[in-house]
C-alpha cells in the first residue's frame, strides 16, 4: 500500500512542477519570462490555476497519508521511558577519573633520552 502511495505521490509531484513551470510569469524580473506561450488568454490562467490547486491538494493528502501509514504500527513511546530511574551507579572499575589513573599507572615509562654532550 505504501509503495503505491509513494508512486502516486511522485507522479503528482512531477505534474505539479510541470504545471507551475507552464504558468505565465507575472513578475517580469529584468524583463525575462512573459512572451508567447503554449496556451494564451484567460483560459490558460484558469486551467493552470485550477490544475495547480487540485494537484496541491492531492500532494497534501498523499503527504499526510504517507505519514499516517509510516506511523500506523508503531507503539506510542515516551522520552521518559528511556531515562533510567534514579542516579546511575558508577562503572565497576570506578568513575572515569579512577580508570584514567589506573591506565596511567600501568603504562610503562619511557627512559629519558640522554642529553647531548656540550662542547
Amino acid at each position: 500500500m505504501q509503495t503505491v502511495l509513494i508512486v502516486i505521490h511522485l507522479m503528482v509531484v512531477i505534474a505539479l512542477v510541470a504545471v507551475v513551470l507552464l504558468q505565465r510569469s507575472e513578475g517580469g524580473a529584468l524583463g525575462i519570462g512573459g512572451g508567447g506561450g503554449f496556451m494564451t488568454g484567460r483560459g490558460q490562467a484558469n486551467a493552470l490555476t485550477r490544475a495547480t490547486a487540485i494537484l496541491g491538494a492531492i500532494f497534501f493528502i498523499t503527504s499526510v497519508s504517507l505519514t499516517v501509514l509510516a506511523n500506523w504500527g508503531r507503539a506510542p513511546t515516551s522520552v521518559l521511558d528511556r531515562v533510567a530511574p534514579g542516579p546511575s551507579a558508577p562503572a565497576p572499575g570506578g568513575d572515569l577519573l579512577d580508570q584514567l589513573k589506573r591506565i596511567d599507572q600501568r603504562a610503562p615509562v619511557a627512559p629519558a633520552a640522554p642529553e647531548p654532550p656540550r662542547p
